[in-house]
């Protein structure tokens, strides 16, 4: 069973880190897909130790200083250098390839946030247009096999409660993932079930973070929940999202019993 956890960090400060590594080790996932990294000591906390636990992280740090993704997997990985290229934003889009049976290439999105300035409007349209092109570029078969996920920063059409303010292309990536036969993981477990990931300050709920399969892996899905802990006890303003696949891992890293800290 090929268990895979995303979570968005906040791009937590030193202490926060501390605490969101004792529950990340704790729970043991295979993979799990960290959004909004950053370059501070926070986030090099919390890759030093999924690290000495004994995962493999894929991170690009932000020359400019600009918010991430990393990938850290218990399971041996090789890079997909393939999949990334030409992604506007290529530190908010690691991808890898997990040896397992069958194969499965992971990618992980931490897509930009906009306050609807043009700029950071334009920033997103471009990262989501380029990850588009990426994914389009891809053979039927390799996306079969492919896993997306991550803070998206968009929410779906039909989404409860509405909202006003979202643009027809953030509205699109979610389109077009579907099209690509990518298939939200959580919804095709959960029909008709509004799950939120984000509480705004006003108590609205979004949901922002998910997880992509394609053909050849939904039928695998065992089960998706959102866990909202970390959100709740302050690890992070996200809820976490953890789904279960009947996927096999040719090899696991063993847990360090010394890398995982005190409880909180």
């Amino acid at each position: 069973m090929l268990s895979i956890l995303t979570i968005n960090v906040q791009a937590a400060a030193l202490v926060r880190a501390q605490n969101l590594l004792t529950w990340l080790l704790q729970r043991d996932d295979h993979l799990v897909i960290l959004t909004e990294t950053s370059n501070g000591p926070g986030t090099r906390h919390l890759l030093t130790g999924l690290r000495a636990a004994g995962m493999v992280v894929t991170h690009q740090p932000s020359l400019d200083g600009d918010r991430g993704c990393a990938i850290a997997s218990r399971i041996p990985t090789r890079p997909a250098p393939d999949l990334t290229a030409g992604i506007s934003l290529p530190g908010r889009a690691p991808a890898v390839t997990l040896d397992t049976h069958p194969d499965v290439t992971i990618l992980g999105l931490y897509v930009p946030s906009s306050d609807r300035a043009p700029a950071k409007l334009a920033k997103k349209r471009a990262f989501l247009t380029t990850v588009t092109d990426a994914l389009t570029r891809l053979s039927a078969a390799d996306r079969a096999h492919l896993v997306v996920g991550g803070d998206y920063n968009v929410i779906s059409r039909d989404h409860q409660p509405r909202y006003p303010g979202f643009q027809s292309f953030e509205y699109e990536f979610l389109d077009a993932l579907d099209a690509l036969g990518l298939i939200d993981v959580h919804r095709a477990l959960h029909p008709g079930v509004q799950a939120h990931s984000w509480i705004g300050r006003n108590g609205n709920g979004y949901r922002f973070d998910y997880l992509h399969a394609g053909a050849r892996l939904v039928p695998q899905v065992l089960s998706s929940s959102y866990l909202h802990q970390p959100r709740q006890v302050r690890l992070s303003d996200h809820s976490a999202l953890a789904a279960c696949f009947n996927v096999i891992p040719r090899a696991v890293a063993k847990q360090s019993v010394a890398a995982i800290p005190a409880l909180f």
